[in-house]
């Protein structure tokens, strides 16, 4: 995957904004919380997300995929590898950090952007 198709899928989720922050990082935002990293400059990463416990392991244990730096405690992946997944994982892998961090938001919030979906 291309840091274009990363950026068009992230931000073609309800009410998702970008920016860049530390330093070179485009951050994937949702009601101001991060589901998705991509690193602007090429290099030992392409993009990193939210998945669930389970999913954790199992990834971590795929060619490719590691524990996100600084955020593995809180479940987050990296992909080393662009092709560790394919388009339709992607998708919902990045849908689905989406999903997650939405869950934590406050009911108000939450409710209209899960109505969105």
């Amino acid at each position: 995957m291309t840091l274009d198709w990363i950026r068009r899928y992230c931000l073609s989720l309800p009410e998702a904004t970008e920016q860049i922050q530390w330093g070179n990082d485009l951050v994937f935002k949702v009601a101001g919380k991060i589901f998705a990293v991509a690193p602007v400059d090429p290099g030992s990463l392409v993009v990193c997300f939210k998945v669930t416990p389970e999913e954790f392991v199992d990834l971590t244990e795929r060619a490719g995929i590691v524990p996100a730096p600084y955020l593995a405690r809180a479940k987050w992946v990296a992909l080393e590898d662009a092709a560790a997944l394919s388009q339709t994982e992607y998708q919902r892998l990045l849908r689905q950090s989406y999903v997650l961090v939405v869950s934590k938001l406050p009911k108000k919030v939450r409710v209209p952007l899960l109505e969105k979906m």
